[in-house]
Order: structure tokens, then C-alpha cells, then sequence
């Protein structure tokens, strides 16, 4: 994990945000730093597993900012290696499942790894739908905070 108080962090210039599925967090967080930061640094989302599609809850509350992630396809970081390889300059993981995964696979890469807890909202099942909407707006804005002060320049 990286040290807050240590030396200033060079700019990233890509990042890929990590979670189990790819369909809520690392959707948001995807949709999130493309919308403030798309045209200065390469993003991409990607889960540990798959099966999941996207969150209808989650795209309705990025949409309540302006933020359409109503196209996007989950995928898993093995699509994604396929597809492109794993050259990120960071790779932020807001799952412990994606954590770990992405330790295993950056032991021989010189690439950060960052761990940002991020409570999975779909556990929220009680309530109304404003009520569990109101969980995803927490994550969202959450996520929004961390990504604007960590991917600044």
C-alpha cells in the first residue's frame, strides 16, 4: 500500500480498477475516472470473475450525475490480459478477492497496487429502493473523492 506521508507519487497515466465481478465498483469507478480524467489517462475496469452483469442500481446513480455507464460490458482481468495485456501504471483494487489477485499477478511487474476498501452495495437488501439507491450513492461518491485526489495531476 502506498504511504501517505512518503514522497509525491508520480502522475499516473493509466489505470485499471479492480473488483470481483466488474459490474458495480470497478464499473463505477471505470465510468468515474473516465468522465474526469479520460482524456489524460487510459482507463479500464475488470473482476476476478465472471458472471455478473451490470448493475442496474449503480448505473442509474452514475447517471444521476451526467456519468453513462449504461454500454459497459463487464469483463474479467483475464479478458482483459487477452485483450490488451496489464500494462497499467496503477491498479486500484476496491474488492480484498481483487486485492489479492492483483498482488499474485504484479509480483514480477513494476506496477503500484492500491487497496480501497469499498463496501459492495448489492449486500444491501433491506429497505426501500430509496433506501438501497441511497447505498450506492454513498459508493459512488466515495469513489468519486478518492479518484479526483489520487488521479490529479
Amino acid at each position: 500500500m502506498a504511504d501517505e506521508a512518503g514522497p509525491k507519487k508520480k502522475r499516473v497515466q493509466s489505470a485499471l480498477f479492480m473488483c470481483n465481478f466488474n459490474a458495480v465498483r470497478s464499473l463505477a469507478a471505470e465510468a468515474i475516472a473516465r468522465h474526469y480524467f479520460g482524456k489524460s489517462i487510459y482507463v479500464q475496469s475488470a473482476g476476478v470473475r465472471s458472471g455478473e452483469p451490470a448493475d442496474p442500481f449503480m448505473v442509474a446513480v452514475l447517471d444521476e450525475i451526467g456519468i453513462d455507464a449504461s454500454r459497459h460490458k463487464p469483463r474479467t482481468l483475464a479478458e482483459l490480459e487477452e485483450w490488451e495485456g496489464l500494462n497499467f501504471d496503477l491498479i486500484v483494487t476496491l474488492a480484498p478477492e481483487a486485492h489479492h489477485a492483483a498482488l499474485e499477478l504484479t509480483r514480477t511487474n513494476a506496477v503500484e497496487v492500491e487497496y480501497w476498501p469499498t463496501p459492495d452495495p448489492t449486500n444491501f437488501h433491506e429497505g426501500s429502493r430509496d433506501q438501497r439507491l441511497d447505498g450506492y450513492r454513498d459508493v459512488r461518491d466515495g469513489l468519486i473523492y478518492r479518484i479526483k485526489t489520487r488521479l490529479k495531476g
